[in-house]
């Protein structure tokens, strides 16, 4: 199965709460910080709540 490695690369301060939460359910705490995640659709959910935070690439 494929996998999302989701990186944050602008900060969630001045954000929406919900964008916050899903940062942090996603594992990412500050900037720079990468998390490796199954291609689900919960995931790509997330991501797209927080599209303009993140970049996303497939690994496998």
């Amino acid at each position: 199965m494929a996998r999302l490695k989701v990186t944050q690369v602008k900060s969630a301060i001045g954000g929406k709460q919900n964008q916050r939460d899903t940062l942090r359910t996603l594992g990412l705490k500050r900037i720079g910080d990468t998390a490796v995640k199954e291609d689900r659709p919960e995931i790509r959910g997330m991501v797209v709540t927080v599209a303009h935070l993140v970049t996303v690439e497939e690994v496998e």
